[in-house]
């Protein structure tokens, strides 16, 4: 199974970054290739919903059960979907010195075709990358711009 893991330091607090990953809702409006999204439920510690995909003439729509643990943790559970499996987690500290925050990310996949598996996988890092820069750009333009 594929895995793609990434830690970043930002100068948003844990609450402010957990709020972001965890707005799904919003996640058209910022979000590489995510055409829409439905929340079918929401609460404090879980939610369930579907996110459409798409790039070209190519969609696919994926649900997951998000598990929230505010202000530290997400974990994302695929349900159902084109691929065999998928699953993330955020995970959200305080910065050593303090301020800001350390975000560990990590994602683990497979397809259902060994084949597009492989194929896909080439192109995954750089995909994954993008989607990562879009939540800090997104940080910047919900909480200010990271000082220099």
């Amino acid at each position: 199974m594929p895995r793609i893991a990434e830690q970043r330091r930002l100068q948003w607090s844990p609450e402010q970054m957990f709020d972001l990953v965890a707005d799904v809702r919003r996640y058209p409006e910022f979000l590489p290739w995510v055409v829409a999204t439905r929340i079918k439920a929401d609460s404090e510690t879980e939610m369930v919903a579907d996110m459409l995909v798409g790039f070209n003439a190519l969609r696919e729509k994926f649900t997951s059960r998000v598990r929230k643990a505010k202000p530290d943790r997400i974990e994302v559970e695929y349900l159902d979907g084109p691929m065999k499996s998928l699953s993330n987690t955020w995970a959200f500290r305080p910065g050593d010195d303090g301020t800001g925050c350390v975000i560990d990310f990590c994602v683990d996949f497979s397809f259902r075709n060994a084949l597009f598996e492989k194929l896909a996988g080439q192109y995954l890092d750089r995909a994954f990358r993008k989607m990562v820069a879009a939540f800090e750009t997104r940080a910047a333009k919900l909480y200010g711009p990271v000082e220099a």
